[in-house]
């Protein structure tokens, strides 16, 4: 009989729930029907299909492939002109299921090239201001002319090749349909003007130092360079325009690069002629630095370099480089250069951290550069796999930074004493750590920079906040007086708060193509970095996000992925449904802002409520028919007035745990608590991103604890949604996102009693009394 009197109760009170609703939804017109809005709605309608390339786990499929393109390259650099000449034999291998009818080469050079479209697309206007030089060689000159003069392009046996040039695209014409699984060699002979990268800006070029009419070279883009063909587009053969960095595919390369004779030069690759271009006591230094783990070794030294600076050798000299299963090339070759060394362990082999700086570059660079590259080879090999290259090199470039395999660009320079200050410091260590890391993304865990910026650059700022914080770790002497932890610039959640909250006229989805995105290094390096550490240390933890993680890196390793198969991944190697996610912080351009709405307290009660009183009566019965209940009856209403405390399970003669003791056996009732407190907390969402509630609970005696509600509480109601606390001790105070974990771009309204905000002036005007 009890347990029929039960259900009917739960019939009485859902009946009356829906009948409720019912005369609510006949008083309004009716409204058409709409597609699945839900935050939690699966990700097909994004996703292509999978299939025998990439599968549904986000893996490479038992069909993928990918082309390969090698490279044989003699190059000189004309060091009186500025000029570089090259011939190549490329040999292209179609690993495809497809026949190809023409190939198509990257000329990224003829991005400066005196006919370039590129400048013609920025439409921002005459600058309020701007250096002598750039504001001299937008207006005053004919303009740099840089880019490539193609002389020949021949079969290997020299006939010559029709081809047709678009802008930063060439397309070679076979003799014949290159079929699946054959090869084509080719030869390429071009040159170019190189350019001054600190006036004209650049990835590449030169800085001249006047004082002693020299050079440092940082050379990249500078040879004809196969594009990609893949399952997802055919050939990527998208124009270069300056921002969307490249895509690339892998292969060997076996490079001849002749230099002045007084010139030191490292690039991408082993050097396979050391003994013939190293002297005798730089061959021992090195030797030296091949077992020193803790302090870089000095090749080459400030002094030496010194003296080199006031040389011009008119003979030659050639570097040989061999790389294996790399996706570009790139060299450094200057007199000037100071060049020293460390080996780091990384798995069971050593791998030579590099750095070659001048002497403008001291005292910071001989003090943190080598160190800031062997770090990051530790940090990265833990988080993905081990570097698998012999080296890694940090060069040292003004207004600089840039990657491309085994080697990169980066600035930070003390001024003319020696001096510097931490964001200096910092930065230059930063960048370091950041174009060291983009040997894993996009070097060997290939993205298409072209398309999707942010599977390198984003991915790549994450894996750099975690190297920073290991990097203080392992060098506490880096930390300037006063400072617990790096001072890292993105990466934590309240880094990106800004941005996500700006005007959404100037924000663009992360699922953008670079070059037409707003607020560039927001939106590919920034958000994307925000987004992955929220989900490492909020949502999913470290250790099931780091698996993950790693399972992605290894899985497309010396591959082409895509963005769905590192969402895929995520989830394949985690068992955690993400699409939420993925759709809110990567497609959308949504914000969190989380809020307290409303707080109650409620008592318990044996006696019925006004409102049960109404329901029963209105259902046709009377209050014998109902079982035993516990009632809950809000503070302040009419039936708390109604002398509340003696009717009270928490105040009253009989208490909550006596009123129920029947319910359980006699086990059951030592293990029950007898809360005193009840409260429904109602969290709404001004913002449109969905992500857990984090509260801190704070208690009367000073305590608190902290509740994460999952994100998948939003899943029925977008848009508020209640929770009932039950407490033993009386809340005096709840804070959403206590520690500031969700990029909630409005505090203001995270906590109960709603806190008065201090205006910005009166701020001040505490601070300066």
């Amino acid at each position: 009989m009890k347990k029929l009197k039960y259900l009917f109760l739960s019939a009485l009170f859902v009946s009356a729930s829906v009948f409720a609703q019912d005369q609510a939804e006949d008083k309004k017109e009716r409204q058409p029907g709409h597609t699945n809005n839900n935050k939690f709605k699966q990700l097909y309608d994004e996703f292509s299909t999978p299939n025998m390339f990439r599968t549904a786990s986000g893996a490479p499929g038992p069909a993928y492939y990918q082309q390969q393109a090698d490279y044989k390259m003699d190059i000189e650099l004309d060091d009186v002109n500025a000029r570089i000449y090259g011939e190549e034999t490329i040999t292209y291998t179609n690993n495809s299921p497809d026949n190809l009818e023409y190939l198509w080469v990257q000329l990224d050079q003829n991005m400066r090239a005196k006919d370039s479209k590129t400048p013609l697309i920025q439409g921002s206007g005459i600058a309020p201001a701007q250096q002598t030089s750039s504001f001299a060689n937008s207006y005053m000159t004919e303009g740099f002319d840089g880019g490539f003069n193609i002389e020949y392009v021949k079969d290997e046996k020299g006939n010559a090749l029709p081809h047709m040039i678009n802008r930063t695209m060439m397309r070679v014409e076979m003799p014949s349909v290159l079929k699946s699984g054959d090869q084509f060699t080719f030869k390429i002979k071009w040159w170019y003007n190189i350019n001054n990268h600190v006036e004209g800006r650049g990835r590449s070029g030169y800085e001249y130092f006047e004082e002693d009419d020299n050079r440092a070279y940082v050379i990249a883009q500078f040879y004809p360079r196969m594009a990609v063909y893949n399952d997802v587009e055919g050939w990527q053969n998208s124009q270069f325009w300056g921002r969307d960095e490249f895509a690339l595919p892998f292969g060997n390369f076996e490079v001849n690069i002749t230099v002045p004779e007084d010139h030191m030069l490292d690039g991408t690759g082993k050097l396979t002629n050391r003994k013939d271009v190293f002297s005798k006591e730089m061959m021992k230094r090195y030797e030296k630095a091949k077992k020193s783990y803790e302090e870089p070794v000095l090749i080459v030294t400030e002094e030496e370099a010194r003296a080199a600076e006031k040389t011009k050798a008119t003979k030659k000299k050639t570097w040989k480089l061999y790389a294996e299963n790399v996706r570009d090339f790139a060299f450094t070759t200057s007199r000037r250069y100071i060049w020293d060394m460390m080996a780091v362990k990384i798995g069971d082999k050593d791998v030579m951290a590099v750095s070659l700086y001048p002497k403008e570059g001291n005292p910071l660079w001989e003090e943190w550069s080598t160190k800031a590259v062997a770090s990051t080879l530790k940090t990265y090999s833990r988080m993905t796999f081990d570097y698998p290259y012999h080296k890694a090199i940090s060069v040292h470039a003004k207004n600089q930074g840039m990657e491309y395999p085994m080697i990169c660009w980066n600035y930070g320079r003390p001024d003319a004493d020696g001096n510097y200050s931490d964001r200096v410091k910092y930065g230059m260590i930063s960048v370091i750590i950041h174009e060291v890391g983009h040997n894993f993304f996009p070097m060997i865990v290939n993205s298409d920079e072209r398309q999707w910026t942010w599977m390198d650059e984003g991915l790549n700022t994450f894996s750099q906040y975690v190297a920073e914080q290991d990097f203080a770790e392992w060098y506490p002497s880096s930390l300037s007086p006063g400072m617990d932890k790096y001072p890292s610039r993105r990466g934590p959640a309240e880094k990106i708060v800004n941005y996500m909250g700006g005007d959404q006229d100037y924000i663009a989805p992360i699922m953008t193509k670079g070059l037409n995105t707003y607020q560039f290094g927001n939106n590919a390096y920034g958000k994307p970095a925000t987004a992955l550490n929220i989900l490492r240390e909020t949502i999913m933890g470290r250790e099931l996000f780091d698996y993950s993680f790693r399972t992605y890196a290894q899985r497309w390793m010396f591959k082409h992925p895509t963005p769905e198969d590192f969402f895929r991944t995520m989830e394949d190697a985690s068992a955690v449904d993400l699409d939420w996610f993925w759709r809110g912080w990567f497609y959308t351009t949504d914000y969190v802002d989380i809020a307290i709405k409303d707080v109650k307290k409620f008592y318990v009660s044996n006696e019925p409520t006004q409102q049960i009183k109404d329901m029963v009566k209105a259902r046709g019965m009377s209050l014998s028919d109902l079982p035993p209940l516990v009632y809950m009856v809000e503070e302040g209403s009419e039936d708390y007035k109604e002398d509340m405390k003696a009717k009270s399970l928490m105040e009253g003669s009989q208490s909550l745990k006596e009123y129920i003791m029947d319910n359980f056996t006699p086990a059951e009732q030592k293990q029950l608590k007898e809360p005193k407190y009840f409260y429904n907390v109602t969290f709404e969402k001004p913002g449109g991103l969905v992500m857990p509630i984090i509260v801190e609970y704070t208690y009367a005696d000073g305590t608190s604890k902290t509740e994460t509600y999952p994100a998948q509480i939003w899943r029925l109601n977008d848009k508020e949604v209640s929770k009932a606390v039950a407490s033993e001790k009386e809340i005096v105070k709840i804070t959403v996102d206590p520690k500031l974990e969700t990029a909630d771009v409005d505090t203001s309204n995270n906590t109960w009693p709603k806190e008065e905000q201090i205006s910005e002036f009166d701020n001040f005007k505490q601070n300066k009394d």
